[in-house]
């Protein structure tokens, strides 16, 4: 797992300018099946809500809230 990429998907999400799969997965330089295991992640392990728009070809946080898997002070 990487969490650099795994931040990099939230941060596209939050946007809302993921695109397709395919996309999203090129952006992050990373196979569709590593991006499907980020998302899977996202979902069972932080409770994440996303989901996909076909009409606007992205991914978004269904539920208002916040991943960060950054160090705060």
């Amino acid at each position: 797992m990487n969490i650099i990429k795994i931040q990099q998907l939230i941060e596209l999400i939050e946007k809302g300018e993921t695109g397709k799969p395919k996309q999203i997965a090129n952006q992050l330089g990373v196979t569709e099946r590593q991006l499907y295991k980020y998302l899977d992640i996202l979902k069972s392990e932080f409770n994440a809500p996303i989901k996909y728009s076909r009409s606007r070809e992205t991914y978004f946080f269904s539920e208002q809230g916040k991943i960060d898997l950054r160090w705060q002070d």
